[in-house]
């Protein structure tokens, strides 16, 4: 279970990030996950194999859960991730990564997409 220091320190490093980069990504994740823990977004697999392609980067600001499969590899960030759904991203050669690491990797959010 996530607690309120976990939120916070996410929160915490989006807004720091949208401000050393003036990137408007970072912001709207922040916003989106700002909301209350019942209307964050739960995605399922099914629908990141449905909307995303070969080597898209993903971040879904809420849960990514099990149910479905995905048949080709994405990069994805989540909030949570279930232990089903990390198992299905990593065997269809996606890879998780942290949010410091997403932020480093692309800062100012070029070609990342939100789902959820």
């Amino acid at each position: 279970m996530l607690n309120d220091g976990v939120i916070a320190d996410t929160i915490w490093t989006l807004r720091v990030a949208s401000k050393r980069t003036k990137a408007p990504l970072w912001k709207d994740v922040e916003r989106r996950l700002l909301n209350s823990r019942s209307n964050r977004r739960e995605v399922n697999v099914d629908k990141l194999s449905k909307f995303t392609k070969e080597g898209d980067v993903i971040i879904v600001p809420g849960k990514i859960l099990g149910a479905g499969n995905l048949g080709h590899s994405v990069i994805v960030y989540a909030y949570s991730i279930s232990k089903l759904a990390s198992r299905k991203i990593n065997e269809a050669g996606g890879q998780i990564l942290a949010l410091t690491d997403l932020i480093e990797k692309y800062p100012h959010g070029s070609g990342v997409r939100i789902i959820g």
